[in-house]
């Protein structure tokens, strides 16, 4: 089959959290199961495409009329990669906004980026489905059902959908309808209307003919209040057609063995090499070396409550008690960064805090930890969690979403597990779930088998791409009930 991915960010241009690293992962996947993909993207600032496509394509946005460039970034390990290039929109600083305020024409901007996708299909390149992810590409799907309904080239173009975080919805005022030039037949409550509001990820999850998301308990969780977002119950009538596929990681980039950016590689055969790394991260960190058997906590995250920040301030304190140091890398929301930076002034030798997204520290925090943190409120998949489970360091995670179903708890009488997990959204049960785990790093031999525990699980995209792969063949068959699907290409 031939693949359409668009969405807002990729691996290695542009990032902002774990949907960069799917788009960039997932792709290549579906190209070894014999597929063909292409990646349609924002040219952002400082992505330098190789050639042009398209040198001008008619955008209608309300009133006005845009002219943009489809660019082409060539073919990366198996890939293909398209950008819409309209540097007025997206020649900025930020990707959707500056100084933690969004950009105010994200609405037009990602409107403009998803009609673009549709003529890069109807124009240069036609595919079989279109695969979108979350609320920037959601008016895909509207467009296609309602502005392109009778147009034969893509009116039987099925969409597949995927909620990456259901707690971002481009919410924006009514009045965008008209700026972004979508139709205003789609304003009611079965449509794209949120109490009085345009919702663009409520239109994704409405139109697109298949829903997916990133874990089956996070496809559970969406349908309730707790983490629906107010979107509980559109999802509820479309649970048919939802279905919730683990995200994989990409162990040529994450893996000890083969990690480039660690100072010595190691496996668990020999984990020998994650001494070396763990003294590199306390050099880098400047934590305390005086004991090499200290346990190090480690975090990489964006800053907000929903990773359970809240709980880590909470605690922080008595945390400090115990005979820990602590390496935090991140970035985010100002009172997290503040909190870290007065940490770690406070408490020289103990907290490191490198305020940045910097993949060469994450690697570096990976490998060198022995506990990895990540206590969220709600986490779709989460990937963290699962780059520690290869590099041996050991994950205390809440029990919820992605995390609760690739984390297992320890079970000292059986030697099974590979973490420890906690339920309740308590600063007490997050420093119970790190006591428990600190008793245990105590007693080498046991750590030793919830390192190799974890070391030893695959979570690569194997499985996952052929899961997509059969639900694009069932949007196909869906919406082309004579047509059969190309499996090459051709």
């Amino acid at each position: 089959m031939r693949i359409l991915f668009v969405a807002s960010e990729a691996l290695p241009y542009a990032k902002t959290g774990g949907l960069a690293d799917v788009i960039e992962a997932l792709p290549r996947a579906l190209v070894k199961l014999g597929h063909e993909l292409a990646v349609f993207l924002p040219r952002y600032r400082g992505i330098k495409p190789t050639s042009v496509v398209l040198p001008s394509m008619t955008i209608p946005l309300g009133t006005r009329l845009r002219f943009p460039t489809i660019a082409n970034g060539g073919v990366h390990r198996g890939v293909r990669y398209f950008f819409l290039d309209d540097p007025f929109y997206f020649d900025r600083e930020g990707i959707y906004g500056d100084r933690n305020r969004e950009y105010p024409d994200n609405a037009e901007r990602y409107t403009e980026f998803s009609r673009a996708a549709i003529e890069l299909a109807k124009q240069a390149w036609m595919p079989d489905v279109i695969h979108c992810h979350d609320w920037q590409t959601a008016i895909v799907p509207v467009l296609l059902k309602t502005s392109y309904a009778d147009d034969p080239v893509v009116r039987d173009l099925p969409v597949v959908f995927t909620i990456h975080n259901m707690g971002y919805h481009g919410l924006f005022p009514r009045e965008v309808l008209d700026r972004a030039g979508i139709p205003a037949g789609v304003f009611h409550p079965g449509g794209l209307e949120f109490f009085g509001n345009v919702n663009f990820l409520k239109g994704g999850l409405v139109y697109s003919d298949y829903l997916t998301t990133v874990s089956r308990k996070y496809a559970e969780e969406i349908q309730t209040s707790e983490f629906g977002f107010g979107l509980e119950g559109v999802v509820r009538t479309r649970a048919d057609r939802l279905t919730g596929i683990l995200n994989g990681v990409d162990y040529s980039t994450w893996s000890p063995e083969r990690d480039t950016l660690i100072p010595e590689k190691y496996s668990a055969k020999n984990l020998e090499g994650k001494r070396a790394c763990k003294e590199a991260l306390l050099d880098e960190f400047k934590l305390l070396k005086d004991n090499p058997n200290r346990p190090v906590l480690g975090i990489v995250s964006r800053f907000a409550d929903q990773k359970g920040f809240d709980l880590i301030a909470r605690i922080a304190r008595e945390l400090l008690h115990e005979d820990v140091v602590i390496a935090v890398l991140g970035a985010g929301d100002r009172r997290y960064e503040d909190l870290f930076r007065a940490l770690a002034a406070d408490s020289p030798g103990r907290v490191g805090a490198v305020i940045a997204y910097n993949d060469r520290l994450a690697h570096l925090v990976e490998a060198g930890s022995d506990i990895f943190l990540m206590p969220s409120r709600y986490e779709p998949c989460g990937l963290n969690q699962i780059y520690s489970l290869r590099y041996g360091t050991v994950p205390v995670v809440r029990a919820t979403g992605g995390l609760d179903d690739t984390i297992e708890s320890f079970d000292l009488e059986h030697g099974t597990g590979t973490g420890f997990k906690f339920w309740e959204y308590s600063g007490g049960a997050l420093l119970h779930a790190i006591r428990q785990a600190l008793h245990q790093y105590s007693n080498e031999g046991v750590w030793k088998r919830i390192q190799l525990n974890g070391m030893a699980k695959d979570f690569s995209w194997n499985t996952s791409a052929a899961e997509y792969a059969k639900l694009y063949l069932a949007a196909h068959a869906a919406r082309n009930q004579t047509a059969v699907p190309s499996s090459n290409g051709d």
